[in-house]
């Protein structure tokens, strides 16, 4: 299960990727449940995106609130 802060991170990954701290505790947590992965831009910098299984958790989690 996600914490609220770990729920709230997948969140804003999604919906603004760009905005996101680097350094995130909950990064970490996310990353090994492997809801999100870095990726590498073509201008060479790195940004968090949800991975496949990290939307379907989205879509799971919005559908039982």
């Amino acid at each position: 299960m996600l914490s609220p802060h770990e729920f709230a991170t997948l969140l804003l990954v999604k919906d603004a990727p760009n905005q996101v701290d680097m350094d995130r505790e909950e990064l970490d947590a996310l990353f090994e449940r492997q809801l999100v992965q870095l990726e590498k831009l073509a201008s060479g910098l790195k940004q968090w995106r949800v991975t496949d299984i990290g939307d379907t958790a989205i879509r799971a989690i919005k559908r039982l609130s």
